[in-house]
């Protein structure tokens, strides 16, 4: 056995910053936790002319992912660049090689990760993922090992920090979603791109992984509706409040009679629920289970330290197998025959904004194309909007209805000549934990 471990680190943006540095912090501390040092032997990057604020100028970079995969003293690599490609390939590439592997890449683990599992199992490696979830709350270690013995019906989760803190803002300060997102990316929250976060994309890869887990199935992405920030408004945020409702960006699966239904949408929660309290770029994850009843992980979701945080502890229960020579771990046993649902299944409540003529005949032309399609109506809020006084706000929420039937309402709405917009739409949440 080496006198340490050697590690090659795949990428150096943010979160491979974090790591190296973090190595270097927490050198002694990681030696004592595992038995023996560990060394970042080499780090890929795009160019290695371009050092980087914080690291050691002993650590050697390189621009030749073979440097890694193809070095044998080299036997854990952290992949931290993110991305599907060229990751996936490379984290293949690591494991195909005997070496084991941390990383932090949800779309690759949301995409791959079963057969990657199963690959490393097969290979006799160690694939570990904390960091793809949750950045520093600990909730893959928790799924896999301390509530095996429970039957998880439900995740509910708030796990898009970018989306919590725009929405934050835009409750707390009545500002709209452009001015939010500028904000968000000037402070560093939102990259310039941000239509992965305000889209939902980034929130159904994480759905897609938990969801797999809690219900031990296979959950693809493609298998997570997602509906993102986009069309939400003050005035939604407005109406919430008088409602008694917050609204947030929620992702949520939930497993019944042998099926799954997994989205990722903004809802409206009650504002005494738990996560209706998780605000700024925190993010929170509650499941449902028949031992635990409930149980919520809450803590930063995102930023290079957190995600630092868990993916040195899978470095660390990686480095402690190796030394104790503890046998491999087989994949999560994810062979549970689970129909995937569409949304078309879904049945909860609804928020519908429209803006119609002020006129006679209006709301009742509006309850009767509701009421024709079993949409029940629980409350309506009418109120005069514009200058000249002939445009009403009409805000609806429903009992539980289906939401196929919901969407065909719409259809019908918007085809009503007093009808002048549907604004939005968005789902009222009773049954999160």
């Amino acid at each position: 056995m080496a006198d340490h471990i050697s590690i090659g680190l795949m990428g150096l943006g943010v979160v491979g910053t974090g790591v190296a540095i973090a190595v270097q912090e927490q050198a002694e501390t990681l030696s004592q936790r595992i038995g023996t040092p560990v060394r970042i032997e080499r780090a890929l990057v795009r160019d290695v002319r371009t050092r980087r604020e914080g690291i050691s100028e002993d650590l050697s970079l390189t621009e030749n992912p073979d440097d890694i995969l193809k070095n044998p003293k080299i036997i854990l690599v952290i992949e931290a660049m993110g991305g599907e490609h060229p990751a996936y390939d490379y984290i293949l590439a690591a494991i195909t090689a005997g070496k084991h592997v941390v990383t932090a890449n949800k779309e690759v683990m949301a995409k791959h990760g079963p057969a990657l599992l199963q690959a490393a199992a097969d290979k006799g490696v160690m694939l570990r993922f904390e960091a793809s979830v949750g950045g520093g709350i600990p909730i893959i270690g928790p799924l896999l090992d301390d509530l095996a013995a429970n039957d998880i019906s439900a995740v509910n989760a708030i796990i898009n920090g970018t989306t919590n803190y725009m929405i934050t803002r835009m409750a707390s300060e009545g500002i709209d979603y452009a001015a939010a997102l500028r904000e968000a990316q000037a402070l560093g929250y939102a990259e310039p791109d941000s239509a992965a976060d305000v889209d939902g994309t980034d929130a159904a890869f994480k759905l897609a992984i938990l969801a797999s887990l809690a219900f031990r199935t296979i959950v693809s992405d493609t298998d997570v509706f997602r509906e993102g920030i986009r069309r939400l408004a003050p005035e939604d945020f407005h109406y919430a409040e008088e409602l008694g409702y917050v609204i947030k960006l929620l992702a949520t699966a939930r497993r019944t009679d042998g099926r799954v239904l997994a989205r990722v949408h903004p809802a409206f929660l009650p504002a005494s629920q738990p996560l209706a309290k998780v605000d700024g770029v925190y993010n929170a994850i509650e499941l449902e289970g028949d031992l635990v009843d409930w149980a919520m992980f809450q803590g930063p979701g995102a930023g290079a330290r957190p995600t630092a945080s868990a993916i040195l502890a899978d470095v660390v229960a990686i480095g402690r197998a190796i030394i104790n020579s503890a046998g491999v771990p087989q994949a999560p046993p994810l062979d549970q025959a689970l129909v995937i649902e569409t949304l078309d299944d879904l049945e909860t409540k609804y928020y519908i904004r429209l803006r119609a003529s002020d006129q006679p005949g209006v709301m009742a032309q509006v309850t009767q194309v509701l009421g024709d399609l079993n949409v029940g109506l629980a409350s309506v809020i009418q109120k005069e909007v514009g200058e000249n006084g002939q445009t009403a706000e009409i805000v609806i929420t429903t009992h539980v209805a289906r939401e196929s039937a919901v969407q065909q309402a719409l259809t019908h709405l918007m085809a009503l000549d007093s009808v002048n917009e549907v604004s939005n739409l968005i789902r009222v949440e009773e049954r999160i934990a």
